[in-house]
């Protein structure tokens, strides 16, 4: 049975650039087993699972290792596919996830997620932390997924080589380190070896946390933020209330068709 595909670089203008995700819409759902099959398959950081349900879609995420709850750029990818490939109407759609009600809506040349805002709490960082990371952090937070590392500079984030299997050994999802940004109000990049993702290329989920860190620190709710992975991308970022907007182009690169036994 042949399963069609497409492919989307999410927070990018063009090929190449921002983060791959594959985008399947399905009539019905396939076996938990089976979905992580075709996502180890392709390999990407995460494949997308659409079924139409009432007045939404319901849409489900996969890394090549494991489900997760909420993922920025594969919800991105997924609403490029709908307006452009199967012309779905309006300029929004509603997605109902692990982690609730989310929307997207076209912006000009952009899609903006609508997504939950992530607050995270300081803690005292675990005493390996600066050595598994290779950098001293000025601060530490915590959510229920994530570690959040604050260093000086954005020249610390892009030089950061952690030890990606003792960074793995942590209890979290993954680890978000991020700094101000020289032509962007904060840069970052996002290390989820735990879950099959060595480093993701731009990380719509990771800045649901990052948003309301840096709209308390800097005292703007509009901030422009870049994830300076090899790939990169590009996020406008906006805090509204217990909600995050993020924003940010993507590009079709690819379709295809899987084929099942």
């Amino acid at each position: 049975m042949p399963l069609p595909f497409h492919q989307v670089d999410a927070f990018s203008d063009r090929p190449f650039a921002g983060n791959p995700a594959i985008v399947y819409r399905l009539e019905h759902w396939l076996a938990d087993e089976q979905m992580q099959r075709i996502a180890a398959e392709h390999n990407l950081a995460e494949t997308a699972f659409l079924v139409a349900e009432a007045d939404a879609w319901h849409i489900r995420w996969f890394t090549p290792a494991t489900e997760v709850p909420l993922c920025g750029h594969a919800t991105l990818a997924s609403a490029k596919v709908l307006f452009e490939v199967y012309g779905e109407p309006g300029d929004s759609l509603s997605f109902t996830s692990l982690s609730g009600v989310l929307r997207v809506r076209r912006l000009g040349e952009r899609l903006e997620l609508d997504f939950p805002a992530i607050p995270s709490g300081p803690m005292e960082a675990p005493q390996e932390l600066a050595r598994i990371l290779g950098l001293k952090p000025q601060q530490v937070l915590t959510n229920k997924d994530s570690l959040l590392v604050i260093v000086a500079s954005e020249a610390q984030v892009r030089s950061c080589r952690p030890l990606l299997a003792e960074l793995a050994r942590l209890p979290w999802q993954g680890v978000i380190v991020s700094a101000p940004g020289d032509n962007h109000d904060f840069v970052s990049r996002y290390f989820a070896p735990a879950i099959g993702i060595d480093e993701d290329p731009v990380t719509g989920a990771a800045h649901c946390a990052l948003t309301p860190y840096w709209a308390a620190r800097l005292g703007r709710k509009e901030l422009s933020a870049f994830q300076c992975s090899a790939r990169g991308g590009e996020l406008q970022c906006r805090l509204d209330g217990e909600r995050v907007r993020i924003a940010g182009h993507a590009t079709l690169v690819a379709r295809g068709e899987l084929y099942l036994d």
